[in-house]
């Protein structure tokens, strides 16, 4: 009988031993395993932080000058001295590229930001107060969703625009002096925030509708937790996975829509680069000089796709049933 005990106690140690000795598994190493498993994922995720640093240290790495003109080499080819030619006004193509990089960059994130803070919250209050707040916040969205996306950001930029030529005092020339630094582009991220929002909002909404009536929801009810902790400690975090799925995949949709706006002349105010405005003047010059064109274009695609790729692999990462 002794010897029984003893070897049971032994057998239960050797276990509590193997199970402490197993490393832990957590949700995050998880996803992370499966997020390299996709290499078109790991690929885009490296050419992102490629472009960033690029951004971020243009002033260390582009040969000139974005505005910098060199009029004996005007929309010269590919050279020694100018890797990727010059444009019509003797600029250089890959210090433009560069600085370009820095505004589209920007631009995602500054919209992704305005983005999450106006359709989270929304979506976290409309799915967990049902009823009128709910289909009150939902008709606001359909509503917005009628508006064209694009004629509203032209009317935004427009407006401001003609606002801030008659500003020299009050409340709109600190908007002002924040346009100026920015390139123009307060009107983009406004524009951009204000129609972009709308999707979030439902996804969030969708996520907190399904997890409202769940048992660790109605355990924390039950403790007496308000509704304030209840979205914050226990729902919010629940629908991180789909907030951050969304802002990989809004991303590109936001430099292409910077891109967009500024093929038309409606973006940053020259001579500040941006990609979709580079284009637009590398489409004027295609059939003589198409280099000025093949870059810009280039590297907007390649970082869409980048952003597109790093989207998928995160959403297959964190989905529990893909992983299954």
């Amino acid at each position: 009988m002794v010897s029984n005990a003893t070897s049971q106690q032994s057998d239960a140690s050797a276990a509590l031993s193997a199970t402490a000795a197993r490393p832990t598994r957590t949700l995050t190493g998880d996803a992370w395993r499966s997020f390299r498993r996709n290499r078109a994922a790991l690929v885009g995720l490296v050419f992102i932080v490629f472009i960033t640093v690029v951004a971020i240290a243009a002033p260390l790495l582009a040969p000139t000058g974005y505005a910098e003109q060199d009029l004996l080499a005007v929309t010269q080819s590919p050279s020694r001295e100018h890797l990727l030619g010059t444009d019509q006004l003797g600029r250089d193509i890959l210090s433009r590229l560069i600085y370009g990089a820095r505004v589209s960059l920007l631009v995602g994130v500054v919209v992704q930001i305005v983005i999450l803070a106006i359709g989270v919250p929304v979506g976290l209050v409309a799915g967990y107060f049902p009823g009128k707040v709910d289909t009150f916040l939902m008709r606001v969205v359909d509503v917005l969703y009628a508006f064209p996306n694009l004629l509203f950001v032209i009317i935004i930029m427009t407006y401001l625009r003609a606002q801030f030529q008659t500003v020299d005092s009050g409340v709109l020339l600190p908007l002002k002096t924040f346009d100026r630094a920015t390139g123009g582009l307060l009107g983009v991220y406004i524009g951009l925030g204000l129609v972009s929002w709308l999707t979030v909002s439902r996804l969030v909404r969708g996520q907190i509708l399904s997890l409202r009536n769940k048992e660790f929801v109605e355990a924390a009810r039950c403790i007496g937790s308000t509704d304030r902790r209840i979205i914050s400690r226990h729902l919010l975090p629940n629908t991180l996975p789909v907030i951050i799925v969304a802002t990989t995949l809004g991303l590109p949709a936001a430099i292409i829509g910077e891109a967009g706006i500024s093929f038309l002349g409606l973006g940053v105010t020259v001579p500040t680069p941006s990609w979709g405005s580079m284009i637009s003047d590398g489409v004027a010059q295609l059939r003589s000089y198409p280099h000025i064109l093949v870059s810009p274009a280039v590297a907007l695609s390649l970082t869409v796709l980048s952003f597109n790729f790093v989207g998928d692999g995160l959403r297959d990462a964190l989905d529990p049933w893909v992983q299954r």
